[in-house]
């Protein structure tokens, strides 16, 4: 097996296109288990952990850009006021060894439908910014870039370089079921961002299909339905049937983790539980604003 380690951002597109078959490493916590585990044999390694430009975040406008080297440690200790939905998330990941290794970069390229990374990601509209030597930088939504189970829209000569979550404009949340309390692979999980500017909400949804899923359906409901004016507590038949949305809005299967039927019950429970607590903390800051 050939191992490719660039240490600048041109050098690794150069070694991308020349390789295309090449597995790109840039955390490495879910590729080394499956090298250890002969679940794949890749004709070479292109290692992306030196290349330091992929290791900064800025702010870009109003959205964060994150290289695709940031770790999630990172994440938690530096964004989570402007990326609540994305930090709460990060937390639930792995171990500490495995949140100062692991990225969001490698996350997407994994493109597990377990991953964690991804439903905060679809609910607040987030961008990956693909590149590859040839075709120059293009941006592929969130929503269009899983197109199976461990399958993406990049194509062979392209790497991701970052991606452009817009920073948080009302409350967020992120929730997951394992099998036991950490260190675990989502049964399933949920997130939820609010924008009561402008009477939005967004989901996410993993663990539960063969792609993380938005639940679109449910999200309209909720713009259509949340008192967004009035600010009062929120309605249980609202919750009730955001909750009835997002679990019909699934398409989970029976394997070792849980069956479908339970993945289905608690991606209700966990809907209206976010939805709960983005509401309170809604709520919370439209009387301190009046106050």
């Amino acid at each position: 097996m050939e191992f490719l380690r660039p240490t600048t951002w041109d050098d690794a597109l150069a070694a991308r296109a020349a390789h295309p078959g090449a597995l790109p490493l840039q955390g490495g916590t879910d590729v080394m288990v499956e090298l250890n585990f002969d679940v794949r044999r890749p004709a070479a390694l292109l290692d992306l952990t030196r290349v330091a430009e992929l290791r900064r975040w800025d702010a870009d406008g109003d959205a964060v850009r994150i290289g695709a080297g940031v770790p999630y440690a990172r994440i938690i200790a530096e964004l989570g006021g402007r990326l609540p939905g994305l930090a709460q998330a990060a937390r639930t990941v792995g171990s500490p060894q495995i949140r100062n290794r692991g990225t969001v970069g490698g996350n997407l390229g994994a493109a597990s439908p377990a991953g964690d990374s991804h439903p905060p990601l679809l609910a607040s509209g987030a961008t990956v910014e693909a590149e590859s030597a040839a075709r120059g930088v293009r941006e592929i939504p969130a929503g269009e870039f899983y197109t199976g189970p461990k399958r993406s829209a990049l194509e062979p000569d392209e790497l991701i370089r970052a991606v452009r979550v817009p920073a948080a404009p009302g409350p967020q949340y992120f929730a997951k079921i394992g099998t036991r309390n950490a260190m675990v692979i989502a049964v399933c999980s949920f997130a939820v961002a609010l924008d009561p500017a402008r009477r939005r909400a967004g989901t996410g949804i993993g663990s539960a299909g063969p792609t993380p899923l938005r639940a679109r359906e449910a999200e309209d409901f909720l713009a259509a339905h949340l008192d967004w004016d009035g600010g009062g507590p929120l309605d249980d038949v609202v919750a009730r049937k955001f909750g009835a949305l997002v679990a019909g809005a699934a398409s989970p299967i029976d394997d070792v983790r849980g069956t479908a039927a339970y993945r289905t019950h608690a991606l209700g429970v966990l809907a209206r539980r976010t939805l709960g607590w983005a509401w309170s903390e809604h709520i919370g800051q439209t009387r301190r604003e009046a106050s």
